[in-house]
């Protein structure tokens, strides 16, 4: 069911022709909401804001939700929902299970490609916001009835496995006692060696050579190599508490034998045409071509893309794609999507959607970066956060402090500011809600029942209540423009105004049905944070 404030819109937009654009009203005395649409329409219709708004008032048809409404000053509209209505929008909120947010009209099926790890190698701070942001975006649609289908596109393919794998093999390495930290290592080595030795780096061409002909021997080595990389990765996972499973793996190499059948079909279709020996793409408004085939023979990143687009909406049916990864790709993801359109790859049906986002940086405001330069390990960075709050706190403090800014935005990574239980940060949404379990259990001990909501007289009562029938908006918000930092403020400021509520209006000392009915609204908050917390990944715990 639409919200309340979006129920009142619909009914003055049926009467005045135009949106009222509602706002919430200036000062609780002059109701819930306000609008400006008297104003808009009065030089139009050549007749004074306070006669337009008038008007509208005596036609318009909203008892069933709101008082008498008044017009006030040059022509506002204000408008106050009545007592009974916000409460029993609290009470169908309580007793829903999806706690107030709408399921999807027309579900559809959903592909995020997101975290994107490279095979070998350790997670490291450029992974972090991915990881957090396609969660996020994960938790959300699939709330709203959606099939979210995730896609960690990870790093498993390339000429690093053929010196990897040579490198094992010269130092007669037990790939199955490594793990991934024990992989980066030989990285490292693999990497020296290949700069030192024009032998070895001979070899290791071959051996990429041997591993794509299907060398059985090759192929074992690169199979312990990814299966010991999924097992660190997914150590990780747990520990951020992200949905992300072996399920989702989705590595370049999947699409190893798709790359020629590409190259094959749009080249007979005269889409792509040979450039100085390479097979390339021309895209009408891109300063460069798409290069599907290298002049070596070699295929790149762009070629995979392409057929990973093809592969996402042909075999797993996606109606809509969302690729979380940094601004920095924005122009590729640009050209790749036109080019599959072009294509007929991508039917203008399938929403496709690049969401890049900014980089962590350090307290100097730069980079983050090791001493060496090298990027930080993300579990260095966990364990940092560690350093000042419990797991579930320093997670929540990361997390909200990625999501709640606009995602293009670079961030500070500041454990000690980012961990604080004041202000606008994610433990503070943690303790709203641990302060509300510690309400309800000190009222259940002394026996007082809970709900439903009747009595909601005081103006702070009243706006916790329209603000709780809100939380579906939030999170239709989110799902539907990708911006999960507006559901950071729905929380906080629902946060703030239970503040307000259980200062103004106390809740153990009421009697009656006030006790009853303030004790719902406080059932009613803490449905609410703890199902807004969930969708962000974060813990809500009853006791902090």
């Amino acid at each position: 069911m639409p919200s309340l404030p979006s129920q009142l819109a619909a009914r003055i937009e049926a009467v005045a022709g135009v949106d009222p654009e509602l706002r919430p009203a200036t000062k609780p005395q002059f109701g819930h909401f306000q609008s400006n649409v008297a104003l808009r329409l009065a030089k139009a219709e050549g007749r004074p804001p306070r006669e337009v708004a008038a008007d509208i008032v005596a036609r318009l048809d909203i008892d069933d939700l709101c008082e008498t409404p008044d017009v006030a000053g040059p022509g506002f509209i204000n408008l106050r929902l009545r007592s009974d209505v916000l409460a029993a929008a609290v009470n169908a909120q309580l007793a829903d299970e999806h706690a107030g947010i709408a399921q999807a009209q027309t579900p559809q099926r959903v592909v995020i490609d997101y975290s994107a790890p490279n095979a070998a190698k350790q997670m490291h701070v450029g992974h972090l916001r991915s990881t957090i942001i396609g969660d996020c975006f994960h938790r959300v649609l699939a709330a709203k009835g959606h099939t979210v289908i995730a896609q960690n596109h990870i790093g498993d393919w390339g000429r690093q496995f053929g010196m990897l794998i040579e490198q094992a093999l010269d130092e007669g390495l037990d790939l199955d006692a490594l793990d991934l930290a024990g992989a980066e290592e030989l990285y490292q080595r693999a990497n020296a060696h290949i700069k030192a030795d024009d032998d070895f780096a001979a070899r290791s061409r071959d051996r990429v050579v041997a591993l794509q002909a299907g060398d059985e021997t090759t192929g074992r080595m690169w199979d312990k190599l990814v299966g010991l990389s999924k097992n660190g990765f997914n150590q990780t996972y747990a520990r951020m508490n992200v949905r992300l499973t072996d399920a989702d793996y989705a590595g370049e190499s999947i699409y190893n034998e798709m790359l020629p059948q590409v190259c094959a079909d749009l080249e007979e279709r005269g889409i792509a045409v040979h450039d100085q020996g390479a097979l390339v793409v021309f895209v009408d408004g891109f300063d460069a071509p798409a290069i599907l085939r290298n002049s070596q023979g070699g295929y790149g990143y762009d070629v995979t893309d392409v057929a990973a687009v093809r592969y996402r909406v042909d075999e797993l049916g996606a109606d809509r794609l969302i690729y979380v990864v940094g601004s920095e790709q924005t122009y590729h993801f640009n050209l790749i999507f036109a080019l599959t359109r072009q294509a007929g790859y991508l039917p203008e049906r399938v929403e496709a959607r690049h969401v890049g986002y900014g980089m962590v940086l350090g307290p100097d405001g730069k980079k983050f970066s090791t001493r060496e330069g090298t990027a930080v390990h993300l579990d260095d960075l966990l364990d940092e956060a560690e350093q000042h709050a419990a797991p579930q706190i320093a997670l929540a403090a990361i997390k909200y402090a990625d999501l709640s800014n606009a995602l293009q935005k670079d961030y500070v990574f500041d454990p000690e500011r980012m961990t604080a239980t004041t202000g606008d940060t994610g433990p503070y949404l943690q303790y709203a809600h641990a302060r509300v379990c510690q309400i309800l259990r000190r009222a259940e001990a002394e026996g007082h029942r809970t709900g439903p909501v009747t009595v909601i007289d005081e103006p702070a009562e009243q706006e916790l209540a329209l603000w709780l029938t809100r939380f579906g908006e939030a999170v239709d918000e989110v799902a539907a423009e990708l911006t999960p930092h507006k559901l950071c403020t729905y929380l906080f400021e629902l946060a703030t105004k239970y503040s307000v509520f259980y200062e103004k209006c106390p809740v153990l000392r009421s009697e009656g049905q006030v006790l009853s009915s303030r004790l719902g609204l406080c059932a009613a908050t803490r449905q609410v944070l703890a199902a807004g917390l969930d969708l962000l990944g974060m813990a809500a715990p009853e006791r902090m």
